[in-house]
């Protein structure tokens, strides 16, 4: 029980942390997010929790596949200015591109 208490206070702190920084330096809080805070804090997590060094080696690999498809529900937002949609528009087209990138990450880790 306590591990699970310590696991949320810690992600929620990251994210309340970066979210209060995007509001005074934008462009800093991007680069805190960007790097691979959560990645680092639940393959921490997980092994210290399971104690099973395999499973986290799949897991990292997994993670290692999916982040540059991750990168796939930005690609609307980049695209903002051609595509003229709304926020939401932007937003509905970057889930769907990352439903996209599942289907592509599941595809990759049979393969590999």
């Amino acid at each position: 029980m306590f591990l699970s208490i310590l696991k949320t206070l810690v992600a929620a702190i990251v994210i309340a942390f970066a979210s209060w920084l995007s509001g005074k330096k934008p462009g800093l809080a991007g680069f805190i997010i960007a790097l691979p805070l959560s990645s680092l804090l639940v393959l921490l997590f997980s092994y210290t929790e399971y104690h099973d060094a395999a499973a986290s080696v799949r897991f990292a690999k997994s993670i290692f596949v999916a982040v540059p498809l991750s990168l796939l529900f930005f690609v609307p937002f980049l695209l903002a200015d051609k595509l003229h949609f709304g926020f939401w528009g932007l937003y509905a087209s970057g889930l769907a591109l990352l439903v996209v990138g599942y289907f592509a990450h599941t595809y990759i880790l049979k393969v590999f």
